[in-house]
């Protein structure tokens, strides 16, 4: 099952950067601290999510991600769109069953990688001051200007993960979930067929 790989896009950049949010330098940039992440991982556990207890974690000829940089472009390729599973793995020459072996490794691997060049999110309001070198106050304040603000905020020192605010307000139809019920009106009764052209009907009960 053939996929896309790095080297499909790595000379279109535009595009590159529609998949991955990464420009080609900063993807670059990433791919050191990623792939030794990868290989700490690979060396104490199997891509089945199992302890490793015998060979070593080695390229197998057919392997859909066969370099660092088509296990980095796929991760940051599924959290760019968040497609669904079986998507993700048509995507890139593999069944859902294993593009769901991938992601549940590559994903701890790249927070990993993203801890190591100091690009990790910030979990905790005094963790965000420290990074940005200034107070908990102002970082209070930037937090509540993002959550104001939808527009994207541009964070220079930290390229690899871009800041959003959230969403706007959809502008979709709202489905209405409690419409009064319509009551169909009753058919009318079309009078009855049965009387004889040569006698009267008589409306009188037998």
């Amino acid at each position: 099952m053939a996929g896309v790989r790095f080297a499909d896009l790595q000379s279109r950049p535009t595009e590159f950067l529609d998949f991955t949010s990464l420009t080609l330098d900063e993807f670059q940039q990433l791919i050191p601290p990623f792939e030794d992440a990868f290989q700490a991982h690979m060396a104490a556990w199997r891509l089945d999510g199992k302890r490793r207890t015998a060979r070593q974690f080695a390229v197998y000829s057919n392997c859909p991600l066969p370099t660092p940089e088509d296990r980095l472009f796929f991760i940051l390729a599924y959290i760019k769109t968040y497609s669904l599973q079986v998507v993700q793995g048509r995507l890139f020459g593999m069944g859902q069953s294993k593009a769901n072996q991938w992601i549940h490794v590559l994903l701890p691997v790249l927070l990993a990688a993203l801890r190591t060049l100091g690009d990790a999110p910030a979990r905790s309001l005094a963790a965000l001051a420290q990074r940005l070198g200034v107070t908990e106050a102002d970082a209070a304040s930037v937090v509540s200007s993002l959550e104001e603000d939808p527009a994207p905020v541009a964070t220079p020192d930290s390229p690899l993960l871009p800041m959003t605010g959230r969403n706007g307000a959809s502008s979709a139809p709202k489905t209405l979930l409690n419409r009064p019920r319509v009551i169909a009106a009753r058919k009318r009764t079309t009078p009855s067929k049965m009387c004889c052209s040569s006698m009267p009907c008589s409306s009188s009960s037998f």
